[in-house]
């Protein structure tokens, strides 16, 4: 297999044999899940995948597209072996086109480049998840949602085409520079959010808003969660139009100062809720005024803006880094489950439900504007057999909650291997048919990121 696939890519340095391959490209940015593969390839053309696609394709071979490897559920975990079809060093900014909004990026631009690229031009790429240094094509593949989805949307909103690469190696085109488009299926919303399963990405038409004007931080500090969560509602009501609304608890606040070195104001609080405001200085000003009203109606204990951005940065950082805060402490299960966002303050109320019958210590923060639930399962001193065990118990019972209430799996993270069984468990059967018919027929021989099984 290396010899062939070294002359395919002609250059012997990018194919990496089996028994050389770097333990970080085999597996996700957890490093739990563990496999081995028989060749590593990093690619640099889209006409590169196609020919490793076909080959792969001739010959059976599995495949597992991979980007920066930030990934917390195992998508790029190469659990059948095979090729690992790396695509970071596609990573070239190819065009940003000021008259039509758009830019065109290949797969393995960073997120906090492309967004700098953007910014400095008077533009703005809204989609905004914790990880930074994802790569958009990785984002693109889980439909990665983020801090500002409650005002601009995830990132499927703002994907207008992209250049995919077939399992069987043929390279296709769906979606273009246009705004509007009822010209046939639209196919690129099938692959956007696939994790690698339907095609692997090699070019990517964005959509591009303007920069806004300004932009304003304010954090909330509550007494107790149930308030906090409570108070979301009254203030998406208020047509306050805000970028983000995040909940945070003061426990997993506290992981977070001791990870950075960052204070948070009103440390006697038990919650905070995070909100950013943009747009012209006006409208920033009217809509933080009314929402002050808001919580202050509604028993917050202070109203806290940040008009110093540095400042803002420094809050807004502690919230960035908590899934890898409470990692420093425990090893933990990421959960990122969704719930409609008037089920929010129900669901929260499960959890701490859980959390006093089990024992199993849980840290709740997350996207209180649209629903999206984060969660840390902690494991503390529990031994293997143990945390197993207990830990699937709990995240049946977590997630059994979440549906019962109208909510899925996951928000932003993808179903990858980790969240599978519960996927599995709660979906309808028929769903799950029709998603095996799709991916049979866009791959009939299942190489391409087969390991995820609802899918085979």
């Amino acid at each position: 297999m290396i010899k062939e696939l070294r002359a395919l890519i002609g250059d012997d340095s990018r194919v990496v044999a089996g028994a050389d391959i770097e333990a970080k490209f085999l597996t996700d940015t957890l490093g739990r899940l563990k496999a081995s593969a028989d060749a590593l390839v990093f690619a640099l053309t889209t006409d590169e995948v196609s020919r490793v696609m076909r080959y792969a394709c001739e010959n059976n071979i599995p495949v597992t597209p991979r980007g920066a490897g930030t990934n917390l559920v195992g998508s790029t975990v190469p659990l059948r072996g095979g090729i690992i079809l790396d695509v970071s060093r596609m990573n070239r900014i190819l065009e940003v086109d000021e008259e039509t909004f758009t830019a065109v990026v290949e797969p393995g631009v960073v997120l906090q480049d492309f967004q700098a690229h953007v910014e400095a031009m008077g533009l703005m790429y809204p989609p905004d998840p914790g990880e930074k240094t994802a790569t958009i094509g990785g984002n693109i593949a889980t439909n990665a949602g983020g801090m500002r989805a409650v005002k601009y949307g995830v990132t499927r909103d703002f994907v207008r085409g992209l250049e995919v690469v077939l399992a069987d190696g043929t390279v296709i085109t769906a979606g273009s520079k246009n705004v509007k488009d009822a010209s046939g299926l639209q196919l690129r919303q099938l692959f956007i959010g696939s994790e690698g399963t339907l095609c692997v990405i090699t070019k990517c038409i964005l959509r591009l808003v303007p920069k806004p004007e300004t932009s304003l931080s304010v954090l909330v500090p509550f007494r107790d969660l149930r308030s906090a969560i409570r108070t979301v509602h009254a203030i998406l009501s208020a047509n306050a139009n805000p970028t983000a609304v995040e909940f945070i608890e003061r426990s997993v606040v506290e992981l977070g100062e001791r990870f950075t070195g960052v204070t948070f104001p009103c440390p006697e609080a038990q919650a905070y809720i995070l909100l950013t405001f943009d747009g012209t200085a006006f409208e920033v000003r009217a809509n933080a005024e009314r929402v002050r009203e808001v919580v202050m109606a509604r028993g917050a204990i202070d109203y806290l803006p940040f008009e110093d951005p540095k400042e803002a940065a420094e809050i807004w950082k502690v919230r960035g880094c908590l899934v890898k805060a409470v990692e420093a402490v425990s090893e933990q299960e990421p959960v990122d489950l969704v719930v409609p966002i008037n089920k929010s303050a129900e669901y929260i109320e499960c959890v701490h439900q859980v959390e006093a019958e089990t024992g199993m210590r849980m840290i709740a923060f997350g996207h209180a504007g649209d629903g999206n639930v984060h969660l840390c399962i902690i494991r503390g001193g529990r031994s293997d057999a143990q945390w197993k065990e207990e830990l699937d118990r709990v995240m049946r019972s977590l997630y059994a909650k979440a549906y019962a209430l109208g909510g899925l799996t996951s928000g932003e993270h993808g179903v990858g291997i980790a969240k599978q069984p519960y996927f599995f468990a709660n979906s309808d059967p028929a769903l799950l048919k029709v998603m095996r018919s799709v991916k049979t027929a866009l791959d009939p021989k299942h190489v391409l990121n087969d390991h995820i099984s609802y899918l085979e």
